[in-house]
């Protein structure tokens, strides 16, 4: 279809993709040739397919800055103390990604700030360094909690407890040599389990991590105070804002002294009503907004493969898929759209003897302990899942992602891309995608016009900035 959007079509109709140049129009210029999507409403469609090659090598947040800033800063001269560079050294981790080098210095000053950046780029450690820098620069004695609540001076509000189990690992090596305490929370179980939790040794954690249910519940039971505390993050703030947490994170905010607290939203895709919801709690015009150049872009260094298939035909193609792999090729990860498709998939994948795990939010807490941690050591390389996996966990072994189930929006595709390729990966992976339904092939045409253009998805402009009139 044309070297400049790396698309390449493979259509069982109509003209076949990049044969001859596309004709010149009135002014010259070359006409887009005809999507390779856009009959793919059509029935004798299936079997089509396109592939969006690669357009670089490395991922955007591994780019060098420009030449004439050198190799860029390092961690030590973006003027991190030394406990902290300790803890990086702890991690392997290296040089600063693009969004950690814009958002570091920002966050030390104490700017209350909307960080915006791709999937995989580097987000936890751009806020984690600066905010935990800010603690370290005014040490305080840990609060008497003996009888009292816990009362953290910094607070990270995740949408999963498998994020908060591996944002909380992360926070934990670089506070070690720092001595700063971190605490994780999470619900699912009684509410003496959050006692527990927030009680552990050692007390009077500096920094507490925990998804809205639980801080809720620890707010409402005076088990958990926040008028010590000197910052906030909302991580994964989509999913924070959806539906089903906005009035948790409502009543989060209310029990938080707002005017007084860094509030730091990140996310790769920001829902439209977010800046309405701060407005609510605290001064919007307050707040800087920081993304980098291929935030709702593609990732160009990914091969992304779309499918047209009738819905009978899913299976036997995942099927094969899996077994022509070789396991040497990475770990896997195939989508679905429900929890009950998850179950029925994971059946099918043990009836041929395909080891697998599953994930799926209507599992137990006790289900679910262990299941992702299991996947990232490597014990199973196959893992069956919902969109809980796709925000914000870890997934650098991962090589293959399969849409099973094409995801509904725009924002969900870009997250799930997002788990191939990322920062510490070996390889830049791939994307599969199965179209089966109508409306699937109006986003996939979305998707193929902007990797075409080399522009971002439509629709996510919400992320520029806060309403200053809200």
């Amino acid at each position: 279809v044309g070297a400049p959007p790396g698309v390449r079509g493979w259509p069982g109709s109509g003209p076949a993709a990049g044969a001859e140049p596309a004709p010149l129009a009135n002014g010259g210029a070359r006409e887009q040739p005809p999507l390779v999507s856009a009959g793919w409403k059509h029935r004798k469609a299936y079997g089509d397919y396109f592939q969006l090659e690669p357009s670089q090598e490395a991922a955007p947040a591994l780019q060098a800055p420009p030449a004439e800033a050198g190799q860029g800063p390092t961690f030590a001269e973006l003027g991190l103390q030394p406990a902290l560079l300790a803890g990086l050294e702890r991690l392997s981790i290296g040089r600063p990604t693009a969004v950690q080098r814009l958002a570091i210095p920002a966050l030390r000053r104490g700017r209350s700030a909307l960080c915006a950046a791709e999937t995989g780029s580097g987000k936890t450690l751009a806020y984690l360094l600066p905010l935990l820098e800010r603690l370290l620069g005014r040490p305080e004695a840990p609060a008497a909690e003996a009888e009292g609540p816990a009362a953290p001076r910094g607070l990270v509000v995740l949408p999963s407890r498998e994020l908060a189990a591996q944002v909380g690992a992360v926070a934990a090596a670089l506070c070690a040599p720092a001595g700063l305490a971190v605490r994780g929370l999470t619900g699912g179980g009684a509410a003496g389990g959050l006692r527990r939790q927030l009680r552990a040794p050692p007390p009077g954690p500096a920094v507490l991590l925990g998804t809205p249910g639980a801080l809720r519940e620890a707010l409402r039971r005076r088990f958990l105070a926040l008028e010590r505390l000197r910052w906030m993050v909302l991580d994964e703030a989509d999913s924070l804002m959806d539906e089903s947490f906005t009035e948790l994170l409502e009543e989060i905010l209310a029990h938080a002294p707002l005017e007084r607290t860094q509030v730091v939203v990140v996310g790769a895709t920001f829902p439209a009503g977010l800046s309405e919801t701060l407005a609510k709690f605290t001064d919007v015009d307050r707040f800087v907004t920081f993304s980098t150049q291929s935030l709702h872009h593609l990732p160009p260094h990914v091969q992304q493969k779309f499918v047209r298939l009738k819905g009978r035909d899913k299976l036997p193609e995942l099927l094969q898929l899996l077994k022509e792999r070789p396991s040497s090729a990475g770990a896997v990860l195939i989508f679905c759209n429900s929890a009950s498709t998850v179950n029925w998939l994971g059946y099918i994948l043990d009836d041929h003897r395909i080891k697998h795990l599953r994930l799926q939010g209507q599992m137990s807490a006790t289900a679910r302990a262990g299941i992702f941690a299991s996947f990232q050591k490597g014990d199973v390389s196959v893992l069956v899942c919902t969109d809980l996996a796709s925000r914000g966990l870890d997934t650098s072994s991962v090589q293959l992602v399969v849409n099973y189930d094409f995801p509904d929006t725009l924002q969900d595709y870009l997250h799930r891309a997002g788990r191939v390729g990322r920062v510490g990966s070996k390889a830049p992976g791939a994307v599969v995608s199965f179209v089966t339904h109508r409306w699937d092939v109006d986003l996939v045409r979305k998707i193929e016009t902007a990797a075409r253009k080399r522009t971002g998805l439509p629709g996510m402009d919400s992320i520029n900035k806060p309403s200053p009139n809200t």
